[in-house]
């Protein structure tokens, strides 16, 4: 009689297709799913009792920077904690490869800025055994994984290592880099590269480089983008994704360019972020709008809606996410010790008070979005500072109208006094669930996340939004179907991006399963997660733990039972989107 290796018993499929939910027994074998519902003609070596559960297939995220965690964290929590077995690399145009053997040193350094990883934790937790594309892929081929993923071309890196990084970022490339792009990212697709990421967010970019200047594809030119997007439409293979810089007022002349790119490549693009706000539904419903259009065209364009939830606490020591202000930046960027020299100069205290007292309409949107407008900012922590305790719990504004000082007046002065460890947490103004749930019900093409999975750890946790997806959503505000989310979050994602046999509970395809229990899911702690020492190099980072999962399963093993690792490594690099 044949074997199976797992047998689900009694629980209430949602199988990520829509289909109504429905109560079944499920076994899988050799990595598939081998049979739903029946009676099987044989035993199995391990049984889930799935009774009163849900059985739905593992998510998919699609916007993740686990470029260098992975390496050290197999399971890229805390996104695996949180149910997801499938995720994309690379994203933004960032990464690690290619890169010159000489080069690698600033590609860490570019990543401590534009997407806060640790530095030290990429000191000593990547082994660089790589320089091309398919060196880079053959590595991660071989690095453990507990979740399976696969992997744009980072078009930064790229750009660098055919024209240099001073190049790169000061002209447009020649026809002559240009064919040796093309050619690389052929190559690159020829290994089981999935596409390209770009993010273009113009000179002022809220995600700058080491030294606060733009990453290179926030300024690059149209045409050179069209150059890697003819390599996808020559092949009729691969997907975009693009971080596009939008005005809140008026966003047809940014977005014209991307539907233009979406014609040149005829293939999918995947455009961030879908951002709903409290009060003003137009600026959600005027992006569906234009993906409407676009589809109508013929123009293949997915949302991604930002369904996070999960709060900033930060210090000006690690903080970047105001670098859209140029004054801002400047503060902001350096050493520990030139950070504290410019904010004791009143020249630039000025700059930055003057910037955000005058900020115009994206700079207020994108602070709104990132903790609130500064004044805002509650004061968390002081680093055991006696005298200071008497601000903790205070909002900026308050402190400063105590005290007759302008807000940030009093953020600086406190940050100088810890040696920038003075802790600011963004209050939770509360979200609008009807607004966000509109997003993923009003359009066929959107799905939730824009995680940011592994980046800006000291401060953010996007990673569980899986969770908190379906606990708000779903079960308290009941905005989605049970069903709908599971299409969303797996089927569709899975769609968008290629995964070729992932995202649904279908005889025959790979076994990423989830099983929980939805009454008891939930994310801990909340809002801003906790902090925990375990990244190498001694760093620390903040996480929120997943609640109410009886079993993830990637591949047909169980990565994490009633929330403990099992130690397995079943996960994939699904060259081409395939294992």
């Amino acid at each position: 009689m044949p074997e199976f290796d797992i047998h689900i018993k009694g629980g209430t499929i949602v199988d990520g297709t829509r289909v109504p939910r429905y109560r079944s027994d499920l076994w899988i074998k050799d990595g598939k799913i081998a049979q739903i519902g029946g009676r099987a003609a044989g035993f199995a070596k391990k049984t889930i009792d799935a009774g009163g559960l849900i059985v739905a297939p593992g998510f998919v995220d699609l916007h993740t920077h686990y470029d260098a965690q992975i390496r050290w964290d197999p399971y890229c929590t805390i996104s695996g904690w949180h149910g997801v077995t499938s995720l994309v690399l690379g994203n933004c145009g960032f990464g690690f490869a290619p890169v010159k053997p000489q080069f690698r040193e600033r590609s860490m350094l570019a990543m401590t800025r534009t997407e806060a990883i640790p530095y030290a934790a990429m000191k000593a937790g990547m082994n660089w055994d790589w320089e091309t594309i398919p060196e880079y892929l053959d590595s991660l081929d071989r690095t453990p994984k507990g979740v399976n993923c696969i992997q744009y071309m980072p078009t930064a890196s790229l750009m660098i290592y055919v024209m240099g990084l001073e190049a790169a970022k000061s002209r447009p490339a020649t026809e002559k880099e240009r064919a040796e792009m093309a050619r690389l990212l052929h190559e690159g697709m020829d290994a089981g590269l999935c596409g390209f990421s770009i993010q273009r967010l113009g000179p002022d970019s809220v995600q700058a480089d080491f030294d606060g200047s733009p990453m290179v594809t926030d300024t690059m030119c149209d045409e050179d983008i069209f150059n890697l997007a003819r390599v996808l439409r020559a092949r009729d293979e691969g997907f975009m994704e693009i971080t596009q810089a939008t005005d809140p007022a008026d966003n047809r002349a940014d977005l014209a360019f991307v539907k233009q790119l979406a014609g040149v490549a005829q293939r999918p693009i995947l455009f961030q972020a879908v951002v709903p706000t409290r009060k003003n539904p137009e600026i959600h419903r005027r992006i569906l709008r234009w993906i409407d259009e676009c589809r109508t065209e013929g123009l293949p364009i997915f949302g991604q809606g930002a369904s996070v939830r999960s709060g900033f606490a930060f210090t000006l020591e690690h903080w970047n996410l105001y670098d859209m202000s140029p004054a801002w930046r400047q503060l902001t960027t350096g050493t520990r010790e030139e950070k504290l020299r410019k904010l004791q100069d009143p020249a630039l205290r000025a700059a930055v008070i003057k910037e955000t007292d005058e900020a115009d309409a994206r700079l207020r949107s994108l602070q709104a979005g990132v903790g609130g407008s500064p004044r805002n900012l509650i004061v968390q922590w002081v680093e055991n500072h006696e005298e200071l305790e008497k601000y903790v719990g205070k909002s900026l504004m308050q402190i400063g109208d105590e005290e007759s000082r302008h807000p940030l007046e009093v953020m600086f002065d406190l940050s100088v006094a810890t040696d920038l460890k003075a802790e600011f947490l963004g209050p939770n103004k509360g979200f609008n669930a009807d607004y966000m749930a509109e997003i993923f019900n009003a359009s066929p093409y959107t799905f939730p996340g824009v995680s940011d999975g592994g980046a800006h750890t000291k401060f953010f946790t996007g990673g569980a939004f899986t969770t908190d997806f379906l606990r708000w959503l779903v079960r308290e505000e009941q905005k989605i179907t049970l069903e709908e989310a599971h299409y969303r979050m797996s089927a569709l994602p899975a769609h968008a991006a290629g995964f070729r046999d992932r995202g649904m509970l279908r005889e025959g395809l790979a076994a990423d399963i989830v099983v929980y229990d939805l009454n008891s899911l939930d994310v801990e702690p909340d809002w801003v997660g906790e902090i925990t020492h375990d990244f190498p190099g001694g760093e620390w980072r903040r996480v929120q733990h997943a609640k109410g999962y009886r079993s993830i399963i990637v591949n047909g093993e169980e990565t994490f039972a009633e929330g403990k690792c099992t130690g397995a490594t079943p996960g994939k690099l699904l060259r081409h989107g395939r294992a």
